[in-house]
């Protein structure tokens, strides 16, 4: 499955990223569908600006799917990196996670980073980057081991898998996730959701051009649609 287009203009791109697509080129991503070669096939200013990488504004990891921007020439990409840092970006995803959420709104605030022991690997450490996520509970599927909660997540930083950590960290781990659910938990999980269960929703903002905010939005993907109907 390729990406799609939701959305183009004279600035940029919205694209609909499908699971299992790397964003960014690297010396590992060989024999992986990748984002970035996959933009070369269009014809626009920052297409062959490696600084820019090729428009590419923020990210998605390999497993999330969902909504993504690419600014298509240098001033519009400084303007969304801009909003970013600033974090005037108001993003949405939706997660099904372990066990019952409780309250069903609220928030998570702790200091993330690389882990001193396994360089890989990111999650909660002292004198890390503050980060900060909002939730809301969607609904609750009572079943096995305690349930799952399908959640809505508004994360206010952007700091590499910080759902996913955040999710960990209050002891809900994400359905499916390799590194943080542990690996038993989320082997055992992969016989009924294939892949982690974490999607961009949706996503707000001020338009570099012409200044007026938009908002573009993401479908539930058929494979994770399917798991809350197979709940």
């Amino acid at each position: 499955m390729e990406p799609k287009i939701i959305f183009e203009d004279d600035s940029l791109f919205v694209i609909d990223k499908p699971a299992g697509w790397i964003v960014n080129e690297a010396a590992t991503t060989k024999n992986q569908p990748v984002l970035q070669t996959w933009l070369r096939q269009f014809d626009y200013p920052l297409v062959s600006d490696i600084d820019c990488r090729h428009g590419i504004v923020h990210r998605l990891d390999k497993e999330t799917s969902g909504v993504m921007i690419v600014a298509k020439e240098k001033e519009a990409f400084n303007k969304l990196q801009a909003e970013f840092k600033n974090r005037e970006v108001q993003k949405t995803y939706v997660a099904l996670v372990h066990g019952k959420l409780t309250p069903e709104e609220g928030e998570i605030s702790v200091p993330v980073g690389r882990l001193p022991w396994r360089k890989d690997r990111f999650g909660v450490v002292a004198g890390g980057r503050a980060s900060q996520t909002f939730y809301k509970v969607l609904q609750f599927f009572p079943g096995n081991n305690a349930g799952h909660t399908l959640v809505e997540f508004y994360p206010k930083t952007g700091r590499t898998h910080q759902i996913r950590i955040h999710c960990k960290y209050i002891g809900h781990a994400i359905v499916a996730d390799e590194f943080y659910a542990g690996r038993k938990t989320a082997r055992n999980d992969r016989v009924w959701c294939p892949r982690l269960f974490l999607h961009a929703a949706s996503i707000r903002f001020t338009h570099p051009e012409g200044g007026g905010v938009v908002e573009f939005k993401s479908e539930l993907p058929e494979d994770l649609a399917g798991v809350l109907q197979s709940l």
